[in-house]
């Protein structure tokens, strides 16, 4: 329409205008859009899942363990580098580039996840934590792929695969996400608003987000060491058991 106008085609105002006209009677996309979830691992079987990842072998598979430690997306994990870790304060600064939000993100390393970074080699040549075979950043298909072996291997041992509650699909990398955002709804004391922050979730009150400075990083410390102990399969009764002031 506004291609017509310019060309001289067409006179009058475009009636498929979006800002200043149909905004302001119907909904966003992003409100109608039909959200399609991806397939998690159930918090019944995420501990027999993470004991089947750590017994095997390849930096594809030590990447998919370090998501689960850290419950960040695939990308933010494929391309981590060592220059971004700090073994000694377990820390870890996702650069901006890198994230899904284009904002810096520093998380909290459980000490599981720093007993994994410490287990890895160093390449002098390459300063990547999980280099592919060609010693570029892995693919996201290599997470996947590995993801996809574990649910075959466990029917072929005679277990149940490890399937979405809801969709009965196969998990994915990225479904481990909706793996920790569960556990923590249905298993913890920990507040929703600490999970977004552990997830990189954009704060949705604008309000909130223009005065907010903080990151919670020392308390979601706790929060991801309770995690990896929950996957690992040595949570204690009290161990999410935390003390919040808003």
């Amino acid at each position: 329409m506004s291609w017509a106008t310019v060309a001289g085609h067409r006179t009058g105002d475009n009636p498929a205008r979006w800002g200043g006209n149909l905004k302001e009677l119907l909904p966003a996309a992003s409100k109608v859009a039909v959200k399609q979830n991806h397939p998690a691992v159930q918090l019944g079987d995420a501990p027999r899942w993470f004991g089947a990842l750590r017994k095997l072998e390849g930096f594809g598979s030590r990447a998919l363990e370090f998501a689960a430690l850290t419950a960040l997306r695939s990308k933010e994990v494929r391309g981590t580098r060592w220059e971004e870790i700090d073994l000694d304060s377990g820390i870890w600064i996702a650069p901006a580039i890198r994230m899904k939000m284009k904002r810096e993100h520093r998380v909290p390393l459980a000490p599981a996840a720093i007993d994994l970074l410490r287990s890895l080699p160093r390449l002098s040549d390459n300063p990547l934590v999980f280099p592919g075979k060609a010693g570029g950043v892995l693919s996201d298909m290599t997470l996947s792929a590995t993801m996809r072996r574990m649910h075959e291997a466990d029917i072929a041992n005679g277990g149940p695969g490890f399937l979405d509650r809801v969709s009965k699909r196969p998990a994915v990398p990225h479904g481990l996400r909706s793996t920790f955002s569960d556990w923590v709804s249905e298993r913890t004391r920990y507040p929703a608003q600490m999970a977004d922050f552990a997830l990189a979730h954009k704060i949705a009150n604008a309000v909130e987000a223009a005065y907010r400075r903080g990151d919670m990083l020392e308390k979601r410390r706790q929060l991801m060491t309770d995690w990896a102990n929950f996957l690992e399969g040595t949570e204690t009764s009290d161990a999410t058991i935390i003390e919040w002031v808003a």
